[in-house]
């Protein structure tokens, strides 16, 4: 994109063919591998330093936002489906129910041992490596 294109482009777009604005995916509904939602996306964190998305929370159970487990995944296990409008992962409710999470109000569960923990409870490469 040429310098003058980008500076005249529409800062409050939300989303292009491969991008989407972080507002825009909080909220979205997450479905399991036959479909069935088993939470949403309460926000994403992104690396400081490198810009990597390393986790989305996903928020699940609980009832008008009271009771909800917050449950950190790794974005990687996160692939977009179209036709669900959502996020679909290969992990089921049980898995879930089984997997690292935090306390909402507690800061003290972001450490490199539990992100440790959360990648490897989902079997994937961690954003670090």
């Amino acid at each position: 994109m040429a310098y003058d294109d980008a500076r005249n482009a529409n800062p409050d777009v939300t989303e292009t063919h491969d991008l989407i604005a972080s507002d825009k995916v909080e909220g979205t509904k997450v479905f399991d591998l036959s479909g069935e939602q088993i939470g949403s996306i309460e926000r994403i964190l992104v690396e400081k330093r490198g810009g990597k998305v390393s986790y989305a929370v996903l928020s699940f159970g609980g009832f008008l936002g009271m009771g909800q487990e917050h449950y950190p995944l790794p974005w990687s296990k996160l692939e977009y489906d179209e036709s669900l409008g959502g996020y679909r992962v290969d992990v089921s409710k049980d898995q879930l129910e089984g997997a690292p999470r935090y306390e909402r109000e507690s800061d003290d569960f972001w450490t490199a041992e539990n992100g440790r923990r959360v990648y490897d409870y989902y079997g994937v490469t961690p954003y670090w490596i």
